[in-house]
């Protein structure tokens, strides 16, 4: 069973570089195997979702682009302020028209510069909503809704709109929506979840990140340490490195065997100091892994694509997360 069986929204955060974007496309298909509907959301006009799953930019409309195994669907959107701004002044001030002309006349840029608070309103509104839809049996249109929100350095101040939007607007629908946001974003169905990987200012990022968000009581989801690496060496091997007592001669019979066949000890030299700053590399990484264990959240891992990633890669670390219960 997943850990977050009963999250229908799932906020994934994480420093840039991290790989928080993959991370969320592989978490949609996670949740969405076995007949499950997703909605994968993004915030920032990046466009990443359509370069993971190798379409054409995605517009403002809720867009199949995977089918989970057991006939499950992703569908993505890309979620553009102006028009999340257009989609709100119809619902509830019935401009319709007049509010396109006010996009004309640069309005709505000045609006969203001057109120950023506003802008978060809007964007964390359209996931709001699509969380709330409930189709003609008065089911839920989705059973989960991933969104690739901003990164972990802005992620507590994107969530919290309430405060945001507070010295701007204390009645009115911009305040109820976002006091309907916040009772949303607080409650056990939503988790923000964080991406790292092992160095030592992503895991420094998670960490504040985690103090941030729990001050202003946002549910704290799992930890996904991305990239992991496997070292070659074997537990003797590495033992020998880290005591120096590797001899540049012991290398010799393993670079014949593939071929080489270095002239004196330079080239093994070489290969025993680099294998020196793997095992350093490895240390450090373990400290890491035991300062990100110490947060007192779930950790997940995810190894690293070697080749890179495209749909098969994205499905095989989705398959990854199930097998630890993320989905």
């Amino acid at each position: 069973m997943s850990d977050w069986r009963r999250v229908r929204l799932h906020v994934v955060t994480g420093k840039g570089g991290t790989g928080k974007t993959t991370v969320a496309a592989a978490l949609a298909l996670a949740l969405a195997r076995d007949g499950g509907r997703v909605l994968l959301c993004e915030v920032e006009g990046r466009q990443g979702l359509a370069r993971l799953f190798d379409t054409g930019p995605l517009p403002y409309e809720e867009t199949p682009v995977a089918v989970a195994p057991g006939d499950g669907d992703v569908l993505a959107l890309a979620i553009d302020v102006e028009a999340a701004l257009m989609e709100y002044l119809q619902m509830y001030y019935r401009l319709g028209r007049a509010g396109r002309a006010l996009d004309r006349f640069g309005v709505i840029d000045f609006a969203t510069t001057i109120a950023p608070g506003v802008r978060d309103v809007l964007l964390t509104g359209k996931v709001f909503e699509a969380v709330r839809r409930r189709g003609a049996d008065g089911e839920p249109v989705y059973d989960a809704i991933v969104l690739d929100a901003p990164p972990t350095g802005r992620i507590t101040r994107f969530l919290n709109v309430n405060t945001e939007v507070a010295g701007l607007a204390k009645v009115g629908p911009i305040r109820r929506q976002a006091d309907a946001i916040m009772r949303l974003l607080r409650s056990r169905g939503t988790a923000v979840h964080l991406v790292t990987v092992l160095e030592d200012m992503p895991v420094q990022e998670t960490t504040d990140a985690i103090t941030d968000l729990t001050a202003v009581r946002l549910p704290v989801g799992g930890i996904v340490v991305n990239q992991v690496r496997d070292s070659p060496l074997d537990p003797t091997t590495r033992k020998s490195v880290t005591e120096g007592t590797l001899a540049p001669r012991e290398l010799l019979p393993g670079l014949a065997a593939t071929g080489l066949e270095p002239h004196g000890e330079t080239v093994p030299a070489a290969l025993i100091s680099a294998a020196e700053e793997h095992v350093e590399r490895l240390e450090r990484e373990e400290q890491l892994t035991g300062e990100v264990e110490g947060l007192g959240q779930p950790v997940y891992r995810l190894p690293h694509a070697t080749e890179g990633i495209d749909l098969g890669a994205l499905y095989e670390l989705a398959d990854a997360l199930c097998e630890q219960q993320m989905a």
